[in-house]
């Protein structure tokens, strides 16, 4: 494995000076002035993107006003599920920058992107049934994160024809960050920018590469946060998130550093453990009420248990499998109205008696949700339409959503009768019941000439997708069936009778955009 050399300089001391901050400064300066394309400055929140926001900042203040001609904007990611301090600050935080540029005559254009709001975190794991994101099945970065930037970078490329993006990333962050910044560094078109891999006529600055954690915090806590917001309290969020609670900076080679708390979304399952809410929790018993937001995140990340909580069919409804069982596909109608409800159970419980502040917090916004209610009723054929009600029994009020059109023949009635006969009638058959309801809501949703195009195989659709008895059944159905097309010498999926797993194959039916 290569080293990286930079990485150890985490263990070390400060590295910066004031002469090499004053340098770096003049080159930012110089950078600036020399072209008309606009920067772009990925902002988080967190200590190095405020670092180098900070660096950018005190430098182009240090410039003569007319010289402050070219736009600087700072944009920066809601994922819509960040941890709500996190959220909280960095809202703060954009407003004061808006101010203070305004007042100082200062380039700099604050922007807060969001996802699409019909391919949120929730819209995706409660609406669509998403598994939740693990190692084998990232579907979350792209949307969440990566899809805002780019689409406000291909917007202003298509203005400008060219961004520089000013990045906070630094070598020591990681073997895996040096290496690739290291790799970029050699494609280098002009001084000091590199070629964003996925983004044509994009250039990435990265002013703080050599710096080491210890060279952050200094910086910050010597320089003045410039835009009137406090680099102490930021030091204060780390402290809090880290488990020993200390945030050493540069005495002793082997101290742990603030360096390794991490902010992000309070969903996320791409690590067993949330560290960083769970020491903010325990340190600090005014952050108590945060406690229902772990719990919650542990309890749909249980993998262990995952499997039994999503229908045996893929989530376009065919089977598929490999080592002699079934894939899993999205989580079944009875789990994701179970996470609908605690999870608005939670907001109302942080609404009523968390800090004032987060009286207002709103953890699902009404568009997701009434984007997840379409995608049961129409996509998923739920005709009983249950998030009006779900939402009514928690929040104690009407659920709004003026531009609804629902189905004036069939309802949450005519669905409980529907069960109900299934079950007395049909007791070993349990797919009975979505049969049914998929081809009644299949014809009523086809009630105009236009729509009745091609409803022969869309009632085939559901008759295929649904006729088996049980998972048994339907393991032992896909088995014959490869069964007789490996003896007839056809094209067969062989992983299923192979006896070594690669795991993460289940999930290769999650598209990777929507």
């Amino acid at each position: 494995m290569a080293k990286c050399e930079t990485c150890e300089a985490n263990k070390q001391g400060v590295t910066i000076t004031k002469e090499i901050v004053d340098g770096l400064m003049e080159t930012v300066r110089n950078l600036y002035l020399a072209d008309d394309i606009p920067w772009v400055i990925g902002y988080s929140g967190g200590k190095d993107s405020t670092a180098t926001l900070q660096l950018v900042w005190l430098s182009l203040l240090a410039l003569p006003k007319e010289k402050r001609k070219k736009k600087v904007h700072i944009i920066n990611t809601d994922t819509m599920v960040e941890s709500p301090v996190i959220e909280k600050w960095v809202t703060k935080s954009l407003a004061i920058m808006e101010e203070s540029a305004k007042r100082d005559e200062l380039p700099f254009v604050p922007h807060r992107l969001t996802p699409d709001l019909n391919n949120t975190f929730w819209v995706n794991f409660i609406g669509r049934g998403y598994p939740f994101p693990r190692k084998k099945l990232r579907w979350c970065t792209d949307r969440l994160k990566i899809q805002p930037v780019n689409n406000f970078v291909k917007s202003a490329i298509a203005e400008y024809g060219e961004i520089i993006m000013v990045l906070g990333t630094r070598k020591a962050e990681s073997q895996r960050r040096a290496r690739t910044m290291v790799y970029y560094e050699k494609k280098r078109v002009r001084e000091l920018l590199s070629p964003n891999p996925t983004m044509a006529n994009e250039l990435v600055f990265s002013p703080l590469e050599e710096w080491n954690d210890n060279d952050v915090w200094v910086f910050l806590m010597q320089y003045k946060n410039p835009w009137g917001y406090s680099n102490q309290e930021l030091l204060t969020l780390y402290r809090g998130a880290t488990a020993d609670n200390e945030c050493p900076m540069m005495v002793e080679k082997n101290l742990p550093s603030c360096g390794k708390s991490r902010f992000g979304c309070w969903v996320c399952t791409m690590v067993e453990k949330d560290k960083s809410m769970e020491a903010m929790i325990a340190n600090d018993d005014e952050k108590a009420w945060m406690t229902p937001l772990l719990e919650f995140r542990n309890r749909f990340g249980d993998e262990e248990h995952d499997r039994e909580r999503r229908s045996f069919k893929k989530m376009q409804g065919y089977l598929q499998g490999s080592y002699g069982k079934l894939h899993h596909g999205p989580y079944k109608k009875e789990i994701r109205e179970q996470w609908l409800r605690e999870l608005l159970e939670i907001q109302v419980e942080i609404n009523n008696n968390g800090p004032d502040e987060f009286a207002n917090l709103e953890l699902i916004t009404k568009e997701e949700l009434r984007n997840i209610r379409r995608i049961w009723v129409y996509d998923k054929h739920e005709f009983d339409d249950s998030l009006p009600r779900i939402y009514k029994s928690v929040m104690n009020k009407e659920f709004e959503d003026p531009e609804w059109i629902g189905s004036e023949a069939y309802g949450h009635t005519e669905w409980d009768i529907l069960r109900k006969t299934c079950s007395d009638m049909f007791p070993e058959e349990e797919l009975s019941f979505e049969l049914l309801y998929s081809l009644i809501d299949t014809e009523n949703q086809a009630n105009s000439v236009n729509q009745r195009k091609g409803i022969l195989d869309s009632l085939e659709k559901c008759i295929k997708h649904n006729f088996y008895r049980d998972e048994s059944d339907a393991t032992q159905y896909y088995t014959q069936q490869l069964e007789r097309k490996k003896d007839l010498g056809g094209r067969y999926n062989e992983k299923f009778f192979a006896h070594i797993q690669d795991e993460g194959e289940e999930f290769d039916d999650v598209p990777d955009e929507e």
